[in-house]
């Protein structure tokens, strides 16, 4: 019997463009889905004959309830080796394989100083005035060299932005619960003695950490009163990192320059949501891993782990 593979979140319909699915041919039939299932019920209509379903990053939670309404699934993917809205115990139960791919840094890293160089230019508000016909330089564009960049987290993003902040001529410092002296030595960078040292100090601020109960909700009203009034915060990271509404206030008050954000708190975002018209945001929608070699090793990968399975030896395997 043929075997029926979902890839859920195709936006771009790149999976079968990026990716050589020919040698599953024979054995697995795949569908992709270029919509967002907003809810569970959907999610599980569409996926109820699915015996292999792969899933773009921790955009769409598998928890128990709705593992336990797909009983045809056999395998799931997600890009990335960690993915924190599965819920492994009940995939357990059922005898559901989870598996995962590798994942690059470098487009991250990379969106981080777009944003960052777009919201320091004025880059996108210069465009559109060109563009439309509107004013001959219009903005004031902020330096880079000689400033403060400050960095939340300094692992294998953090560091690879700090690189770059240095080859610019900044002045980059770091901290996070874990940070040592050796690690920013290590990267060439200064240890901030405490979060509130950073955030008051620096004239840019990009958050590089992960998710977790320690770093949910960090920088909260009191922590974004500390940054001056001419700087900018980035996040690529989680927006739970970044309490929205304490970012939304400070951003209509202009109590900061202005904020850089690739993550939100609800994803697609809708239509409505405050963060599509709020000022002095440079906004992307989650696109931080989205390259054509990130998604050629998402989707080659998972094939892989396809191929593996079938063979009765799956690799890659979450957690």
């Amino acid at each position: 019997m043929r075997l029926r593979c979902a890839v859920l979140d195709d936006f771009q319909r790149a999976a079968t463009e990026l990716a050589d699915w020919s040698p599953l041919a024979d054995r697995v039939d795949v569908v992709s889905y270029a919509d967002h299932f907003a809810d569970e019920d959907a999610l599980a209509a569409a996926l109820a004959d699915a015996d292999i379903v792969v899933t773009l990053r921790e955009r769409v939670p598998f928890p128990a309830s709705l593992i336990a309404r797909l009983p045809r699934l056999k395998l799931l993917i997600a890009s990335g080796m960690r993915n924190s809205v599965i819920d492994y115990a009940a995939a357990e139960a059922h005898g559901v394989t989870v598996c995962g791919t590798a994942s690059s840094s470098t487009p991250p890293v990379e969106l981080t100083w777009a944003l960052l160089l777009g919201l320091a230019r004025g880059i996108v508000e210069e465009s559109n005035a060109l563009r439309q016909k509107g004013p001959w330089q219009s903005t004031v564009g902020a330096d880079l060299h000689g400033r403060r960049l400050g960095l939340l987290g300094l692992g294998k993003i953090g560091g690879r932005v700090a690189q770059v902040g240095l080859a610019f001529g900044m002045h980059v410092s770091a901290w996070s619960q874990n940070l040592t002296q050796e690690r920013a030595d290590e990267v060439g960078v200064h240890l901030a003695a405490s979060r509130e040292e950073l955030l008051a100090e620096s004239d840019f601020v990009s958050v590089h950490l992960a998710l977790g109960d320690r770093t949910r909700g960090l920088l909260g009203p009191a922590e974004l009163a500390l940054l001056k009034p001419t700087a900018y915060l980035v996040n690529t990271s989680r927006a739970a990192i970044v309490d929205q509404d304490a970012l939304l206030a400070a951003l209509h008050e202009g109590r900061i320059a202005g904020a850089g954000v690739d993550v939100f708190d609800t994803e697609p975002l809708p239509a409505d949501h405050p963060m599509r018209t709020a000022p002095r945001l440079l906004a992307t929608p989650h696109l931080g891993y989205v390259s054509r070699a990130n998604y050629a090793t998402y989707y080659g990968q998972a094939v892989e782990n396809i191929q593996a399975y079938l063979a009765g030896a799956p690799v890659r395997r979450l957690p």
